[in-house]
């Protein structure tokens, strides 16, 4: 049971951002990021996007940092990953 995210990299409303993601369950991922704080509006489909703002915050609290291809791959694996093609619909 881990808690991933990756550094901020994604480019949007003058910030960076990172992905939050577990590789066990999503109820492990809402329960974190109720803990933290992170707004669930903020989650989109097998993830939770965060300001590079929370980053170092939300590290400390126990989020795993890995790279953007670790956190692919690992939510790949986990079976939790939610295909673009679905995302659109």
């Amino acid at each position: 049971m881990t808690v991933l995210i990756d550094p901020p990299a994604w480019p949007a409303h003058d910030t960076l951002w990172s992905h939050l993601v577990s590789d066990s369950s999503y109820d492990e991922l809402h329960a974190f990021a109720d803990r933290a704080g992170v707004p669930r509006r903020a989650f989109d489909h097998d993830h939770y996007d965060v300001p590079q703002s929370r980053y170092a915050e939300l590290v400390a609290s126990g989020a795993s940092p890995v790279t953007g291809r670790e956190l692919v791959l690992r939510l790949i694996a986990s079976g939790l990953r939610v295909p673009q093609r679905d995302k659109r619909s």
